[in-house]
């Protein structure tokens, strides 16, 4: 699947880009276009995130909360997603919310792994991006790599819950 939009200038209303106003777009967006706008920006940008997010990252402490998503039905992955990005609080809500920013980045470039080899729910192959996810792509991709990065872990940083809050 490829994803563009034409003339993005067009679409950033020639606004300055920068990492909080991108971030800011993607909390605006609902809970289904955060999760399309991650499997997208995983898939197109998603190479050049791997060495970042899993260096920078201890991966094996995500890998508890990944093997419990392996186990659980489909309708109960897409339903654990929403409810990561919905901030309701359950047991493997509150253990993700434990986990470091890069280790968050790491794992969800890991789900994005698991959804693309058809371990985890996969996104459906007729999928398309709201304008409004759209806008937030193109955003992210007008931005370099580390803003992409920064802007992406911003965005994991504040699912789930932190059950020490």
């Amino acid at each position: 699947m490829t994803y563009t939009a034409t003339n993005p200038a067009t679409i950033l209303n020639n606004q300055a880009v920068d990492v909080t106003s991108v971030t800011a777009r993607f909390q605006r967006l609902s809970t289904d276009d955060k999760l399309g706008l991650l499997w997208v920006a995983y898939t197109e940008i998603g190479r050049s995130i791997t060495p970042a997010a899993t260096g920078a990252a201890r991966l094996q402490f995500a890998e508890g909360i990944l093997n419990q998503v392996k186990q659980m039905s489909q309708d109960e992955q897409l339903k654990f997603m929403r409810d990561l990005v919905k901030k309701v609080s359950t047991p493997i809500t509150r253990a993700y919310g434990t986990l470091t920013n890069n280790t968050k980045l790491a794992f969800w470039y890991q789900l994005a792994e698991l959804m693309e080899s058809g371990v985890v729910i996969p996104v459906p192959p007729y999928y398309k991006l709201t304008q409004e996810a759209n806008n937030a792509l193109v955003a992210i991709q007008n931005l370099d790599f580390n803003q992409q990065i920064t802007v992406l872990r911003n965005a994991v940083v504040d699912m789930g819950v932190d059950p020490l809050a």
